[in-house]
């Protein structure tokens, strides 16, 4: 009606890519969805494509067994499961079938990170990218916000490549403004106030990460903010020559453990310039609460990431 305002929603990552896969199937009829026993009430692409949804249980290292013969069969098979039964529980099914064997599997991963807050040591994943990227031939998609999530789903289902996309939980964002329809893989730097070559450079892996380096970033001239969406071994060394260009020293934030993270492997790709990292630590995450308050109590939020940057700078004076 005329003069009647429109509320639009973000969704959240999680329910960006049901919405997103359901749109795909309607002009893709290989498109399988398969979930873990995660699918909840009133999924897009089982309302949408009943023939083409199957709902597994708990049952993730078969499901990605069963995934990777659809996608032998010819099909594109989308299977969902929580980040820390994709990358531990199915380990093995995910190195022989979609690392070994390269088979078009798409696992998409939420409640990556301590996201799933209240359930608690078991339901979370500190290390699914250590381990994925251990697992050669496989992409490594950590989308920020709705947009960007949305365009790593499609991005994945045209390519026939073997894709893990960790997501959050009910985290909803507006992903960063791209300056054209540039593919995912490629570095996202944030523009700066000024031109000068930034003395300290913020790396963003994940929406909470990504979250604090937008805020910091903007209230120091010489830190640039370059977000990484894609984190498997082959998008990191394409990103080596365009951080190398920006500054000569590197922070990571990612929420995941210091061990086997992002950060560590760009120190590898980048053994001349100093590679820090601002993560969730070497605790077990035992703390009972919301996806904030649990990453507060290991250490991961605003104002430790200020401290560090302050640190790291040489205290305010050096920033």
């Amino acid at each position: 009606m005329e003069g009647e305002s429109i509320v639009t929603t973000t969704l959240s990552g999680r329910d960006a890519y049901k919405d997103e896969l359901a749109r795909l199937a309607e002009t893709e009829e290989r498109i399988i969805c398969l979930e873990a026993d995660l699918g909840g009430k009133n999924h897009p692409f089982q309302s949408r494509h009943p023939d083409r949804f199957l709902n597994l249980g708990i049952a993730e290292l078969a499901g990605v067994d069963i995934a990777a013969g659809l996608a032998e069969a010819g099909y594109v098979p989308f299977i969902s499961t929580f980040a820390a039964f994709a990358a531990l529980r199915a380990s093995e099914s995910v190195k022989l079938s979609m690392g070994y064997m390269g088979k078009n599997v798409k696992l998409v991963a939420p409640y990556g990170g301590v996201s799933g807050g209240w359930f608690g040591t078991t339901h979370h994943a500190l290390e699914d990218i250590a381990v994925i990227q251990s697992f050669q031939n496989i992409r490594i998609a950590c989308p920020h916000g709705e947009e960007e999530t949305r365009r790593v789903i499609r991005e994945a289902a045209a390519s026939t490549e073997p894709y893990y996309i960790r997501l959050s939980r009910n985290d909803a964002f507006e992903s960063l403004p791209r300056a054209s329809e540039r593919s995912c893989r490629d570095l996202l730097v944030e523009d700066r106030a000024t031109d000068d070559r930034a003395s300290l450079c913020l790396i963003s892996v994940g929406e909470q990460a990504t979250e604090l380096c937008k805020k910091l970033a903007g209230e120091y001239e010489i830190v640039a903010h370059a977000h990484a969406c894609y984190v498997d071994s082959q998008s990191l060394k394409a990103y080596v020559e365009p951080l190398k260009a920006l500054a000569d020293r590197f922070l990571v934030v990612e929420e995941h453990r210091a061990t086997g993270g992002t950060a560590s492997y760009l120190a590898l790709l980048m053994p001349e310039h100093p590679v820090y990292s601002h993560n969730c630590g070497e605790q077990w995450p035992i703390y009972g609460g919301t996806h904030e308050e649990v990453l507060a109590d290991l250490g991961f939020g605003l104002e430790p990431l200020r401290r560090q940057i302050l640190s790291l700078a040489g205290g305010p004076d050096g920033i």
